[in-house]
């Protein structure tokens, strides 16, 4: 009501001022002297801008660039030019003190040399077979599982979880015990063609499941020969750990402890690979200090072969990165025996 009255007074109609100043309000008369205070309001001095109280001079574009339009129109140069100008020249950047590289406390050396090979080898062109034996000796496996990094460890858990929420726990359990079964399978083809010296038979060229596998391997087979050891155990005598090498031959004229490794996912690079080269390290060492073998390895080949058929990936491993994986392992070696 009292809008309306307002409204009344702004069209300048004839005889409705008074109305409005009669016309109780709360049971009491609205009071003239409201015109007066109403214009009090409005001869309120302007609000003073505190930019106008900055050092205009000194501060003349950072001022202008905040009371001008709404977008900036400054570059990253302008920007660190204010930023000098107003705090001075940044402190020029120190790169982090590089930490110390470990050093193992034992450097048992990757080439045994007490070791005396004979200059003629076996005359069996059989290659060496030893069977594994149950000791109280830790595995190279095992070490490797028990002193995995956090970060590694993470991502194999993270990995873990999203399997059994895609597959369910039973799901997954099926998942894994298939990728052994494959890998067991692909292992004894490749056998098989060692020690025939022939293609893998009939039946497992047929099988399904490693039928991928065989085909990605071809092209490496061709630069394999004078293989000397199959499935083989061995044992470091002094470091005291074991483990099963998978094979012993030349690869392009240079003889390796090779690992066959199968994954549905591509691993170009070395690093791709994890743990691998510290095992064929670990498993080079082994060799060349147990006295079953009359001979001694200086490189290693990790084959990573695809369940799809695509070409393997072969990552030849030389004495120099060979010694280097070995210094690695004997680290954890250390942490391993240090937690037991």
């Amino acid at each position: 009501l009292v809008r309306m009255k307002f409204l009344q007074l702004l069209s300048r109609k004839p005889g409705k001022l008074e109305m409005l100043f009669q016309t109780p309000f709360c049971q009491k008369q609205f009071p003239y002297m409201c015109l007066a205070t109403s214009a009090c309001l409005y001869s309120k001095k302007k609000k003073v801008n505190s930019y106008e109280q900055v050092d205009q001079e000194k501060y003349k574009n950072l001022v202008y660039s905040v009371t001008s339009y709404k977008t900036s129109a400054q570059t990253p140069e302008t920007i660190f030019e204010e930023d000098n100008l107003l705090y001075g020249p940044p402190d020029k950047h120190r790169p982090p003190v590089k930490a110390e590289t470990k050093t193992p406390r034992n450097c048992v050396p990757l080439i045994n040399p007490n070791k005396r090979v004979p200059l003629l080898n076996s005359n069996s062109n059989l290659p060496m077979k030893i069977a594994l034996q149950k000791t109280k000796m830790p595995s190279v496996t095992r070490i490797l599982q028990q002193t995995i990094s956090p970060q590694q460890a993470f991502y194999l858990e993270r990995w873990k979880q999203k399997m059994i929420l895609e597959l369910g726990k039973d799901g997954f359990a099926e998942y894994t015990k298939n990728l052994f079964l494959q890998g067991e399978l692909f292992h004894a083809a490749l056998e098989s063609i060692f020690l025939s010296e022939e293609t893998a038979s009939k039946e497992q060229r047929e099988d399904v499941a490693i039928s991928g596998y065989l085909t990605s391997v071809q092209h490496v087979l061709k630069d394999i020969n004078e293989v000397k050891a199959l499935e083989s155990a061995v044992q470091h005598e002094t470091l005291q750990y074991l483990g099963l090498v998978d094979c012993v031959a030349k690869y392009r004229g240079q003889l390796c402890v090779i690992d066959w490794k199968t994954s549905e996912k591509p691993k170009p690079s070395l690093k791709n690979t994890f743990d691998n080269p510290l095992q064929v390290a670990a498993y080079i060492g082994a060799i060349n200090h147990d006295a079953n073998y009359d001979f001694q390895v200086s490189c290693g080949l990790i084959v990573v072969a695809y369940k799809n058929g695509s070409p393997a990936h072969p990552h030849f491993m030389d004495p120099d990165l060979c010694s280097q994986y070995w210094n690695k392992w004997l680290l954890r070696l250390e942490e391993y025996m240090d937690r037991n």
